[in-house]
C-alpha cells in the first residue's frame, strides 16, 4: 500500500523553522498499529492522521497517541488547502479525542478552535526544579493543567531563554508535559515559552499549539487582555496568536509545506 505524506512547518512562514508536523491523509481510517509505526518512522513530534470518510483526526508521537495537537492540526488545513479539499471559505471540522474541533484559512493565516485548559495551582516538585537546573526563587508560580501538566511561570525572560534540562533526570520524575514559561520583554510578544516532554519521547518540542490553551488564559488574566501574541523558544522557534472567546480559544498561525512524498507500508 502506498500513502501521500507530507511534511508541514507550522506555525512560522518559513522553511527550517517553526514545529514540523506529518500529515498522512487516506479515505478510510488505517490501523492504530499502523499510525504509530508511521509516525516513529517520521521521527518528528507528532504525525496527523485524517480519515475523510468521517473527518476523524489523530495525533501521534513516536511512541504514544496524544488527545490535542495543535501544530499537528494546523499542518493539516494547511494540506488540505493545497490538495483543494477545504470549503470555499476556508472552514473545516475535525472529529478528535477532545470533541469537535473547527478551523479555518484565510489568506495565509489559519485559526483553530480549540478548548480552554486553565491551570490550577499545584505543589512545586524539587525534582523536577532540580531536572531543569532551577531553583525555588526562580519560579513566580507552579500550576497544572489538563490532567497533570505542569505550567511553570519564571521571573526571567533570560533564564527560561537558557535553560538546559537534564531530560534523563527528568524522566525520572512522574509527569506528562512541562510548559514553562515567562513575560516577555520584547516589543512584538507578550510572553515566551518552552515545552518539555520526554515522557512522551519529546524533549523539547519546538512549537505546542495545545500548550497555549493554557497559556493563554494565564496570560490574559495576567496582562488584562483577550489578545495575545507567544513566542515559543525553541531552537527552530515560532509564533502563535491567540484570542479568548469565553470557554474557547482561537489559536493562529501559518505553516508551509516542506516535503511531499510517497510512504510505502
Amino acid at each position: 500500500m502506498q500513502l501521500d505524506i507530507y511534511q508541514v512547518n507550522a506555525f512560522t512562514s518559513e522553511p527550517f523553522t517553526g514545529n514540523p508536523a506529518g500529515v498522512c491523509i487516506t479515505q478510510e481510517s488505517l490501523p492504530a498499529s499502523l499510525m504509530l509505526s508511521i509516525a516513529k518512522e517520521m521521527a518528528i513530534s507528532e504525525t496527523a492522521f485524517l480519515t475523510l470518510s468521517d473527518n476523524r483526526l489523530r495525533w501521534f508521537t513516536p511512541q504514544v497517541e496524544v488527545a490535542l495537537c495543535g501544530h499537528g492540526t494546523l499542518a493539516t488545513v494547511n494540506v488540505l488547502d493545497e490538495i483543494g479539499l477545504l470549503e470555499k471559505d476556508g472552514k473545516c471540522s475535525f472529529h478528535t479525542l477532545s470533541g469537535e474541533l473547527h478551523a479555518q484559512k484565510v489568506g495565509e493565516r489559519i485559526s483553530l478552535d480549540f478548548p480552554l485548559y486553565p491551570a490550577n495551582e499545584a505543589e512545586m516538585s524539587l525534582a523536577k526544579l532540580e531536572a531543569l537546573g532551577l531553583k525555588e526563587e526562580d519560579i513566580e508560580s507552579w500550576g497544572e493543567f489538563e490532567g497533570g501538566k505542569d505550567l511553570l511561570v519564571m521571573k526571567s525572560e533570560e533564564r527560561l531563554h537558557h535553560l538546559t534540562p537534564n531530560f534523563h533526570a527528568l524522566i525520572q520524575c512522574e509527569g506528562r508535559a512541562m510548559a514553562v514559561t515567562a513575560k516577555s520583554e520584547r516589543s512584538d510578544v507578550d510572553f515566551i515559552a518552552r515545552y518539555f516532554a520526554p515522557w512522551v519521547g519529546v524533549n523539547e518540542d519546538p512549537v505546542t499549539g495545545s500548550a497555549y490553551c493554557a497559556l493563554a488564559p494565564y496570560w490574559a488574566d495576567k496582562l488584562n487582555k483577550c489578545s495575545l501574541i507567544g513566542y515559543q523558544d525553541s531552537e527552530r522557534g515560532g509564533y502563535v496568536g491567540m484570542m479568548l472567546k469565553q470557554d474557547r480559544i482561537e489559536l493562529s498561525g501559518q505553516a508551509i509545506t516542506l516535503i511531499k512524498g510517497t510512504i510505502r507500508v
